[in-house]
């Protein structure tokens, strides 16, 4: 075999190799046709369309959302101010009744605390 015929005989196994490979990249139609029925028509995207929310609508939400965050951290400090309010008291009566109970410390027993050892029945 001349070179000649050799590199054309290089040329064709080339060409068919790569007529082979585009074809096995290629889409055949049952690619295409399960492709197909795997899109969207345009009356789907025009019912997803009529679902979807407006950038009002989202903007009407975040207002919405910011005055009830708004309204959270009014209660929250509302709370928090009576919460302190009532540990102030409670150690207020807590002081009082200690200095009622002191000489008699069976009384501790009404708070639901065990008076000292030997200190039960002192009058």
């Amino acid at each position: 075999m001349s070179e000649q015929e050799s590199n054309n005989h290089n040329l064709i196994n080339f060409i068919a190799a790569t007529v082979e490979t585009m074809r096995d990249q290629m889409a055949t139609k049952s690619d295409l046709s399960s492709l197909r029925e795997q899109m969207a028509t345009k009356s789907d995207l025009s019912a997803l369309r009529d679902q979807m929310a407006t950038k009002s609508d989202i903007a009407a939400v975040r207002g919405d959302i910011e005055q009830i965050q708004l309204r959270l951290d009014s209660i929250e400090r509302a709370l928090r101010a009576r919460l302190d309010q009532i540990e102030v008291e409670v150690s207020r009566l807590r002081s009082v009744v200690y200095l009622l109970v002191k000489d008699r410390p069976d009384m501790l027993r009404l708070l639901g605390q065990t008076p000292p050892p030997g200190e039960e029945s002192r009058p």
